[in-house]
């Protein structure tokens, strides 16, 4: 049996009893100032068993009893220290703090770091205004963390401030200011900014290369964080796990998968497919390139599977048109004992929604709220309108909106608008463009969908005035586009688009592709031509569709059987989806199709939506 382990308090009383002084400052004859060796032992102790807030608070009122006064700036100094070392609440150190007189900058610095680590880190902006008026020059310490609470506040502003200050005081040369001040602009959207520091900097570790590579990532910027990274490597620095991440990112906003594909060899290469944050990044990359089987198997071969693991995996499946594959996933996490978080419910409600499964999504809606207390969040709502819009049900969508305790946004209204041009229901459809214009006047998708109710119903006079409202008020429609990825080169085509060297061969390919699907059956779905024309000019129409031009090009240059991916700006229309279909059993072709919102995967004639989109 091993021995018990003394108390808190058998370590205070011995340490006190242990040494002379203490003995005769417990004898009769007093020595006449015990003061300091009480403080000192008190300090040791925090340093050597406060191990917990308690055994902190121990010690604390100990020194209290035996004359420590609050103020002692030694004292308070140490017990802030540990109470952020301990991620102790920082109502305690601040309590501390206050009674403190004359704190030097080491404990300002110490308070600083506290909040900046901690989920508030809004006092750090006051306390630092504090130090100064109390004439207490920041130093080397006080602006990593400084500026590591401004980026959480995303306060860029006060950052600039932060960063002319510590120009004038000599200290932003130095490495880790910089790096504070690159991850602050970064996190900020300040990109630009983030680059400058960058390229001012003499010396730049991994942290710099990272942050910079992170930056561009995060803010749209996904080919400047691919350029950043072939420099990074030009100059022999290594990459790291979080070099991965943000690499991955970029590769994921792209739609860059062959790029992706080489990250995962190289992660192979330097062992760092063990690194679970590269491998979640790494199965979210294949997702949302539409490589669904190979993200299942980066999955299957993670050493270890965090919630967020589950999460991308299910909501990868969902997006990919594997709905019921997501909920057979999402049943297998939950016998696994883990707790969902509200981003896994999103991927859950959104399979439901694109599967047509009104009835288990209401359910698993209400296992969200009543089983696992999760408070639902605009997303899930959006979700729940758009399971009842996609299933027809547009007059109960309407009045689920309705009932809504959380206030609809735009893209929620834009979700009614879209089932109403899609079911012609023309009078709920003005309510919801009502509602889309006092949220969002100028989005030039909204006019487009009213332009296309009013076509449906051959309201011709209406969809002039539509446009007419478009050229008055500056309103530009955005233009139709679709992107494939052929030898680490892109190439974009648009709707009739002959910019390519090789347009009369591509075109020629599109005269044949539809004389082998009308023989297959084929009849062009014109209702989606939602102009005032001739059917002969509707067909023509159709053919010129900027992914029926991206699907020719690659079948004119890629070997059989080679799978085609097609990455579109807005959805595909239903003429496509036809033709997409009798395309993959006629040509034997794997074809990928990411639109604006989910994946089709088309394979010997059917496709992975089941014609539900």
């Amino acid at each position: 049996m091993l021995p018990k382990q003394p108390s808190l308090a058998h370590t205070i009383s011995t340490a006190l009893t242990h040494h002379n002084p203490v003995s005769s400052f417990c004898s009769p004859t007093r020595p006449q100032n015990p003061l300091p060796f009480i403080l000192q032992k008190c300090i040791a102790l925090l340093q050597s068993c406060a191990s917990s807030n308690s055994k902190l608070k121990q010690i604390h009122a100990f020194s209290l009893r035996h004359g420590v006064p609050p103020s002692n700036p030694d004292m308070g100094k140490h017990l802030i220290f540990t109470a952020v070392s301990l991620s102790s609440p920082m109502s305690y150190a601040h309590q501390v703090f206050s009674q403190i007189q004359w704190p030097n900058v080491f404990t300002w610095n110490t308070m600083i770091r506290g909040y900046a680590e901690s989920q508030n880190p809004m006092p750090v902006i006051q306390l630092y205004h504090q130090m100064r008026d109390n004439s207490v020059e920041p130093d080397t310490h006080t602006y990593p963390f400084l500026l590591k609470a401004v980026a959480k506040l995303l306060n860029v502003r006060e950052g600039e401030k932060i960063h002319s200050v510590a120009l004038r005081n000599g200290l932003e040369s130095l490495v880790f200011v910089k790096n504070a001040l690159l991850h602050m602009y970064a996190v900020c959207g300040q990109v630009e900014s983030a680059h400058e520091v960058f390229e001012s900097m003499s010396e730049r570790d991994l942290v710099a290369w990272n942050s910079v590579i992170n930056g561009f990532s995060l803010n749209g910027r996904p080919n400047e964080a691919l350029t950043i990274f072939r420099e990074m490597s030009l100059e022999g620095v290594e990459p790291d796990g979080f070099t991965m991440v943000s690499l991955l990112c970029a590769c994921a906003e792209l739609g860059a998968l062959a790029l992706g594909g080489r990250v995962h060899v190289y992660m192979l290469k330097v062992g760092l497919t063990g690194n679970a944050h590269a491998s979640n990044a790494l199965l979210d990359v294949y997702a949302k390139c539409g490589s669904i089987r190979e993200a299942q198997k980066v999955f299957e071969e993670m050493e270890e599977r965090s919630v967020v693991s589950w999460t991308a995996l299910v909501v990868g499946l969902a997006v990919n048109g594997f709905g019921k594959e997501a909920l057979e996933l999402f049943k297998e996490f939950k016998r696994e004992g883990l707790v969902p978080t509200e981003i896994t419910f999103v991927g859950v409600l959104y399979a439901c929604s694109h599967c047509g499964m009104v009835d288990e999504g209401f359910e698993y809606f209400r296992v969200m709220k009543e089983e696992y207390r999760i408070v639902p969040r605009i997303e899930h709502y959006g979700c729940m309108v758009d399971l009842l819009a996609r299933a027809g049900l547009v007059k109960e969508a309407y009045e689920y909106i309705k009932d809504m305790p959380v206030q609809p946004n735009a893209v929620i209204w834009r979700t009614l608008l879209g089932a109403c041009t899609i079911h012609g229901q023309s009078a709920l459809g003005e309510i919801a463009r009502g509602h889309i214009l006092q949220l969002q006047p100028r989005h030039s998708g909204d006019y487009v969908l009213i332009s296309n109710l009013y076509a449906s119903e051959h309201r011709w006079s209406d969809v002039q005035k539509v446009r007419r409202t478009m050229l008055s008020e500056g309103v530009k429609k955005t233009p139709g586009y679709s992107i494939v990825e052929l030898r680490n080169r892109v190439f974009e085509f648009t709707m009739g688009d002959r910019s390519h060297p090789q347009s009369d061969e591509i075109y020629a390919k599109l005269v044949e592709i539809t004389k082998l699907l009308k023989q297959k059956g084929y009849v062009p779905h014109t209702e989606n031509v939602l102009a005032d024309i001739e059917e002969e000019e509707k067909e023509n129409a159709l053919s010129y569709h900027s992914e029926k031009i991206a699907i020719a090009f690659m079948l004119l240059v890629t070997a059989p059987g080679i799978p085609i991916r097609i990455w579109k700006n807005l959805r595909v229309c239903a003429d496509c989806h036809l033709a997409f279909k009798l395309i993959s059993k006629v040509y034997d072709r794997e074809i990928v199709v990411r639109d604006r919102s989910r994946f089709h995967h088309f394979r010997d004639g059917s496709c992975s939506c089941s014609d539900y989109w």
